[in-house]
């Protein structure tokens, strides 16, 4: 069962509307407001861009994001085993001051994948649009 922050903030994201990601990635938030304890967890992965992280919060996250310089996107994971035990997680950390939610992708991963091998639940809070998150190579 989905807790009901999880399903309140994936309804929250499919109903806020964006802000543009122009070419210029305008009102998106610059890499330069991350936490100073994140480090660069990952070259680009498509559709997502480089991840950032504080390798002390992981798997959870916050992980942020980033291409080009901007932060596009938020993610968390949570394991398979822990929702099938009813974990609520409330009140996720990030950022704070982010523009609108575009949409929310939260996808099963039912072998994990690199830097977390377990089956999982990733959830990715999107700033851009579908569209723009396919540029991302």
């Amino acid at each position: 069962m989905v807790t009901k922050s999880i399903a309140g903030l994936v309804l929250a994201g499919a109903l806020l509307s964006s802000s543009a990601y122009a070419d210029d990635h305008g009102g998106l938030p610059d890499q330069s407001v991350l936490p100073s304890d994140v480090v660069k967890v990952s070259d680009v992965v498509p559709m997502m861009g480089e991840h950032w992280a504080n390798p002390a919060n992981l798997p959870l996250g916050p992980i942020y994001c980033v291409h080009e310089g901007k932060v596009v996107c938020i993610e968390y994971m949570m394991s398979q085993e822990d929702f099938m035990n009813g974990t609520s997680w409330t009140d996720l950390s990030g950022l704070t001051d982010l523009p609108s939610i575009n949409h929310v992708d939260l996808t099963f991963e039912a072998e994990g994948h690199e830097g977390y091998e377990i089956p999982h639940y990733d959830l990715h809070i999107y700033f851009i649009s579908p569209e723009d998150k396919k540029q991302i190579k």
